[in-house]
Protein backbone atom coordinates (compact mmCIF):
# COMPACT_ATOMS: atom_id res chain seq x y z
CA UNK A 1 0.00 0.00 0.00
CA UNK A 2 1.36 3.47 -0.78
CA UNK A 3 2.82 5.19 2.20
CA UNK A 4 1.34 8.46 3.26
CA UNK A 5 3.04 10.79 5.70
CA UNK A 6 -0.27 12.25 6.89
CA UNK A 7 -1.61 11.05 10.23
CA UNK A 8 -4.31 8.38 9.87
CA UNK A 9 -7.06 10.67 11.14
CA UNK A 10 -6.10 13.42 8.69
CA UNK A 11 -5.94 10.92 5.84
CA UNK A 12 -9.40 9.60 6.74
CA UNK A 13 -10.75 13.15 6.93
CA UNK A 14 -9.25 14.00 3.55
CA UNK A 15 -10.67 10.80 2.07
CA UNK A 16 -14.11 11.71 3.42
CA UNK A 17 -13.85 15.14 1.78
CA UNK A 18 -12.81 13.58 -1.53
CA UNK A 19 -15.64 11.07 -1.33
CA UNK A 20 -18.05 13.92 -0.65
CA UNK A 21 -16.70 15.74 -3.71
CA UNK A 22 -17.29 12.66 -5.83
CA UNK A 23 -20.91 12.70 -4.76
CA UNK A 24 -21.26 16.34 -5.77
CA UNK A 25 -20.13 17.96 -2.53
CA UNK A 26 -18.03 21.05 -2.89
CA UNK A 27 -19.66 21.78 -6.22
CA UNK A 28 -20.29 25.51 -6.57
CA UNK A 29 -23.95 26.43 -6.89
CA UNK A 30 -23.39 27.92 -10.35
CA UNK A 31 -21.82 24.68 -11.61
CA UNK A 32 -24.68 22.68 -10.10
CA UNK A 33 -27.11 24.98 -11.92
CA UNK A 34 -25.36 24.38 -15.25
CA UNK A 35 -25.32 20.62 -14.73
CA UNK A 36 -29.04 20.69 -13.97
CA UNK A 37 -29.67 22.83 -17.06
CA UNK A 38 -27.60 20.44 -19.17
CA UNK A 39 -29.82 17.60 -18.03
CA UNK A 40 -32.99 19.58 -18.73
CA UNK A 41 -31.79 20.50 -22.23
CA UNK A 42 -30.32 17.08 -23.06
CA UNK A 43 -32.38 16.95 -26.27
CA UNK A 44 -30.77 20.21 -27.44
CA UNK A 45 -27.20 19.13 -28.06
CA UNK A 46 -25.60 22.55 -28.38
CA UNK A 47 -27.43 24.00 -25.38
CA UNK A 48 -26.70 21.02 -23.14
CA UNK A 49 -23.05 20.94 -24.14
CA UNK A 50 -22.70 24.67 -23.51
CA UNK A 51 -24.06 24.21 -19.99
CA UNK A 52 -21.57 21.39 -19.42
CA UNK A 53 -18.73 23.63 -20.60
CA UNK A 54 -19.99 26.44 -18.35
CA UNK A 55 -20.04 24.04 -15.39
CA UNK A 56 -16.49 23.04 -16.26
CA UNK A 57 -15.36 26.67 -16.21
CA UNK A 58 -16.86 27.14 -12.75
CA UNK A 59 -15.65 23.78 -11.36
CA UNK A 60 -12.77 22.51 -13.51
CA UNK A 61 -11.90 18.90 -12.83
CA UNK A 62 -14.79 18.30 -10.43
CA UNK A 63 -15.95 14.70 -10.66
CA UNK A 64 -19.60 15.72 -10.98
CA UNK A 65 -18.78 17.79 -14.06
CA UNK A 66 -16.67 15.03 -15.59
CA UNK A 67 -19.44 12.51 -14.98
CA UNK A 68 -21.92 14.92 -16.57
CA UNK A 69 -19.77 15.12 -19.70
CA UNK A 70 -19.25 11.35 -19.72
CA UNK A 71 -22.96 10.60 -19.53
CA UNK A 72 -23.83 13.19 -22.14
CA UNK A 73 -21.29 11.87 -24.64
CA UNK A 74 -22.04 8.24 -23.85
CA UNK A 75 -25.81 8.48 -24.26
CA UNK A 76 -25.43 10.61 -27.39
CA UNK A 77 -23.31 7.84 -28.89
CA UNK A 78 -20.25 10.06 -28.98
CA UNK A 79 -18.07 7.25 -27.69
CA UNK A 80 -14.69 8.67 -28.66
CA UNK A 81 -15.41 11.79 -26.62
CA UNK A 82 -16.79 9.68 -23.76
CA UNK A 83 -13.53 7.70 -23.80
CA UNK A 84 -11.51 10.91 -23.48
CA UNK A 85 -13.56 11.84 -20.41
CA UNK A 86 -13.13 8.30 -19.03
CA UNK A 87 -9.37 8.77 -19.31
CA UNK A 88 -9.61 12.06 -17.37
CA UNK A 89 -11.70 10.29 -14.72
CA UNK A 90 -9.13 7.49 -14.49
CA UNK A 91 -6.38 10.03 -13.92
CA UNK A 92 -8.49 11.80 -11.27
CA UNK A 93 -9.38 8.51 -9.56
CA UNK A 94 -5.71 7.48 -9.51
CA UNK A 95 -4.68 10.75 -7.86
CA UNK A 96 -7.51 10.69 -5.34
CA UNK A 97 -6.77 7.08 -4.39
CA UNK A 98 -3.00 7.71 -4.35
CA UNK A 99 -2.55 5.01 -6.99
CA UNK A 100 0.08 4.70 -9.71
CA UNK A 101 -0.79 7.03 -12.60
CA UNK A 102 -1.44 4.22 -15.10
CA UNK A 103 -4.20 1.71 -14.40
CA UNK A 104 -2.00 -1.16 -15.58
CA UNK A 105 0.35 -0.53 -12.63
CA UNK A 106 -2.40 -0.59 -9.98
CA UNK A 107 -2.34 -3.59 -7.64
CA UNK A 108 -5.02 -4.93 -5.31
CA UNK A 109 -2.84 -3.95 -2.35
CA UNK A 110 -2.91 -0.26 -3.34
CA UNK A 111 -6.46 0.35 -2.07
CA UNK A 112 -9.35 -1.43 -0.41
CA UNK A 113 -11.03 -2.41 -3.67
CA UNK A 114 -12.92 -5.23 -1.93
CA UNK A 115 -14.94 -2.86 0.24
CA UNK A 116 -17.82 -1.82 -2.00
CA UNK A 117 -18.76 0.89 0.51
CA UNK A 118 -15.41 2.62 0.02
CA UNK A 119 -16.35 5.20 -2.59
CA UNK A 120 -12.88 6.27 -3.75
CA UNK A 121 -11.68 2.82 -4.84
CA UNK A 122 -15.17 2.13 -6.23
CA UNK A 123 -14.92 5.30 -8.33
CA UNK A 124 -11.67 3.96 -9.77
CA UNK A 125 -13.22 0.55 -10.51
CA UNK A 126 -16.32 1.93 -12.18
CA UNK A 127 -14.24 4.37 -14.20
CA UNK A 128 -12.00 1.54 -15.37
CA UNK A 129 -15.10 -0.48 -16.25
CA UNK A 130 -16.42 2.40 -18.37
CA UNK A 131 -13.01 2.72 -20.01
CA UNK A 132 -12.95 -1.02 -20.80
CA UNK A 133 -16.47 -0.96 -22.21
CA UNK A 134 -15.75 2.04 -24.42
CA UNK A 135 -12.53 0.48 -25.70
CA UNK A 136 -14.51 -2.62 -26.69
CA UNK A 137 -17.30 -0.62 -28.32
CA UNK A 138 -14.71 1.31 -30.33
CA UNK A 139 -13.13 -1.94 -31.53
CA UNK A 140 -10.07 -1.82 -29.28
CA UNK A 141 -10.72 -5.34 -27.99
CA UNK A 142 -7.21 -6.05 -26.70
CA UNK A 143 -7.14 -2.86 -24.62
CA UNK A 144 -10.67 -3.51 -23.39
CA UNK A 145 -9.82 -7.07 -22.40
CA UNK A 146 -6.71 -5.94 -20.52
CA UNK A 147 -8.75 -3.38 -18.59
CA UNK A 148 -11.38 -6.00 -17.71
CA UNK A 149 -8.70 -8.42 -16.58
CA UNK A 150 -7.28 -5.68 -14.35
CA UNK A 151 -10.76 -5.10 -12.92
CA UNK A 152 -11.09 -8.78 -12.06
CA UNK A 153 -7.63 -8.74 -10.48
CA UNK A 154 -8.60 -5.77 -8.29
CA UNK A 155 -12.15 -6.99 -7.64
CA UNK A 156 -12.00 -10.81 -7.77
CA UNK A 157 -15.50 -11.13 -6.28
CA UNK A 158 -16.70 -9.03 -9.26
CA UNK A 159 -18.94 -6.69 -7.29
CA UNK A 160 -19.02 -4.27 -10.21
CA UNK A 161 -19.92 -6.85 -12.86
CA UNK A 162 -16.81 -6.80 -15.03
CA UNK A 163 -16.99 -10.51 -15.86
CA UNK A 164 -19.90 -9.92 -18.23
CA UNK A 165 -17.64 -7.66 -20.32
CA UNK A 166 -15.07 -10.42 -20.52
CA UNK A 167 -17.78 -12.82 -21.68
CA UNK A 168 -18.82 -10.35 -24.37
CA UNK A 169 -15.30 -9.90 -25.71
CA UNK A 170 -14.77 -13.67 -25.60
CA UNK A 171 -17.83 -14.14 -27.83
CA UNK A 172 -16.67 -11.70 -30.51
CA UNK A 173 -16.49 -13.59 -33.77
CA UNK A 174 -18.47 -16.60 -32.55
CA UNK A 175 -21.79 -17.55 -34.12
CA UNK A 176 -24.85 -16.91 -31.99
CA UNK A 177 -26.45 -20.26 -32.83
Amino acid sequence: MPTDARPISQSAADDALLADALLGGGLPEEAEYHLWQAGQSYHLNDVAEKHLRDAQVVAPGHAAVLIGFYRFYFYKGRLTEALQIAKQCLAKAAVENRLPPHWRDVRASHADFGDYGNILPRFFLFTLKGYAYLQMRLGNLVEGRLAVQKLLELDPSDKIGARVLLEVVDRVGLDDD
